[in-house]
């Protein structure tokens, strides 16, 4: 069968390279990523083996293929129980962290964390050890996105982003009871007390902004189905502000967890899922934006208890 050569020069920003290989050609996604496995992906004339590369603005893709082939993609030996690769390039990784894996060390200092596992990862094939540098993090128990950047001047930038309230986050929660409202925000400063849990209070001075938008997604038998944005990003904001409301994330163990129960969840994590993460890529620029789906527990719950 003939070879075929398709090219595309953007006009606009497009999220990642194989999407726009994927127009090309209307090969499926599995096909897709095998094309860059086989060489047959050149942006601006240079062969591309990262499926999930950003794409930007004046870039020409290239791509040399047999339609009807199967690109069968090249087996992957490496896993890992942490986390799994979304979007990766030499800049930066976005990976899905797993419930019960602590982002950073604790007092501890613990080795098995996931920054040390995405360094792992990175040092793979290296004659150096590589480091990743954390620029935000969930809780041990929560699952969902992370971005690691390879640089500590990356790391910084992407921080700057952070803190500016740029990023796009956006949660899956399943919380206890019925939540009455569709929609609606929880402004608060959140301090910590002796126990170094988080609380609310009005006083500025006393804590930091805390802003928490949610839209109801379903209703369900003694549970709600939330989606949850975050303005800021405190440590265990999503958490307080609904345990405050008497509708704690099911499965919390720190806050209202008298309430935090249901008996259809029987899950050592919480119903807490970063599910959607966007921010600008801080080298070239490109918009950067990736969704995972639910993992198994919620979605099973979310199932077997619809009204």
């Amino acid at each position: 069968m003939a070879r075929e050569v398709r090219s595309s020069v953007l006009t606009v920003d497009t999220s990642r390279v194989d999407l726009v290989v994927q127009a090309l050609t209307g090969a499926s996604r599995a096909v897709v990523r095998g094309m860059f496995d086989h060489g047959c992906v050149s942006v601006d004339g240079a062969t591309c083996h990262e499926a999930g590369a950003p794409a930007a603005v004046g870039a020409k893709i290239d791509v040399v293929y047999e339609p009807g082939r199967r690109y069968k993609e090249v087996a992957r030996a490496w896993s890992n129980r942490a986390f799994r690769v979304v979007f990766e390039d030499r800049y930066l990784v976005v990976v899905e962290k797993n419930a019960g894996i602590l982002t950073v060390p604790t007092v501890r200092r613990e080795t098995d964390t996931l920054v040390h596992e995405v360094a792992r990862h990175w040092s793979r094939g290296q004659r150096t050890p590589q480091r990743a540098y954390i620029v935000h993090r969930l809780d041990r128990d929560t699952s969902g996105l992370l971005v690691f950047a390879r640089t500590e001047a990356l790391a910084q930038a992407l921080k700057s982003q952070f803190e500016a309230h740029k990023p796009e986050r956006e949660y899956a929660a399943i919380v206890a009871g019925i939540v009455p409202d569709d929609r609606g925000t929880f402004r608060s400063y959140l301090a910590t007390d002796e126990d170094l849990d988080q609380y609310s209070t009005d006083e500025s001075g006393e804590g930091k902004l805390a802003v928490t938008h949610y839209e109801v997604v379903q209703r369900l038998r003694g549970a709600t189905f939330l989606k949850v944005h975050l303005e800021t990003g405190r440590r265990n904001q999503i958490r307080v502000h609904f345990a405050e409301t008497g509708h704690p994330v099911l499965g919390d163990p720190r806050y209202e967890p008298r309430l935090a129960v249901h008996p259809a969840w029987r899950h050592p994590r919480l119903a807490l899922h970063a599910r959607t993460l966007g921010f600008q890529h801080p080298v070239t620029g490109v918009a950067v934006r990736v969704t995972t789906e639910l993992p198994e527990a919620m979605r099973v719950f979310l199932e077997t208890n619809a009204i």
